[in-house]
């Protein structure tokens, strides 16, 4: 039994200190303070619900469209994205 709570509290702590680090929009179904609040007064309900319906969902960053001309313009989006962080681009019509 005292593993069982053991395991509880560390989800909760676990789950706590995601919704904390994680960035203010990527949150789905609530806000950010909604979530912590539920994660803070729910230990374990509210830590299950963090990780089935709150967590951002993560989308891998190298999957591309099947058809080739849709690909090709991701991809130069994708490189003139990397080549605009690299140069320090924070607007629009920076000259």
């Amino acid at each position: 039994m005292l593993y069982v709570a053991l395991l509880a509290f560390v989800l909760w702590v676990l789950c706590f200190a995601d919704a904390v680090t994680t960035d203010d929009d990527q949150f789905r179904n609530l806000s950010k303070e909604g979530w912590l609040v539920i994660v803070l007064l729910l230990p374990l309900v509210g830590s299950v619900l963090w990780i089935v319906v709150g967590r951002p969902q993560k989308i891998p960053s190298d999957r591309l469209p099947a058809d080739p001309e849709e690909a090709e313009f991701v991809r130069r989006c994708r490189e003139r994205a990397e080549e605009q962080r690299r140069q320090g681009f924070h607007g629009r019509d920076q000259e």
